[in-house]
């Protein structure tokens, strides 16, 4: 049960949301027991981001949340695999992207928690 919040500064045509839900479907098995089969993405564009006070320079914001506990390791393939994806769909620089793990067993779904 992932669910990848995206935020990014910059407008994105249909194709690239279309290629970076994706990429992110793909990337998202780098985390033991995760697929895109019950992943949930939300892609917003065109945020008013501030990153070191700049506001005028391609920024994302990646949150990723998992049922689970938390694999660093993986986290850490993770944000490779997002930050190639932000950088070569979106030309979003390595160094305006921040990624947030978020790891629980809270997790509703279907009018019941798991």
């Amino acid at each position: 049960m992932p669910f990848i919040d995206s935020k990014v500064s910059v407008t994105m045509t249909d194709d690239q949301k279309t290629e970076v839900k994706k990429r992110l479907g793909a990337a998202i098995a780098v985390i033991p027991g995760k697929s895109e089969d019950w992943l949930m993405i939300d892609l917003a564009d065109q945020q008013n981001m501030y990153f070191r006070g700049e506001g005028d320079l391609p920024t994302a914001f990646v949150g990723v949340n998992i049922y689970g506990d938390p694999d660093k390791a993986a986290f850490n393939k993770m944000t490779s695999e997002i930050t190639k994806i932000y950088t070569e769909v979106l030309n979003i620089p390595a160094d305006r992207i921040y990624v947030r793990y978020s790891a629980s067993k809270d997790w509703g779904w279907n009018g019941s928690n798991f």
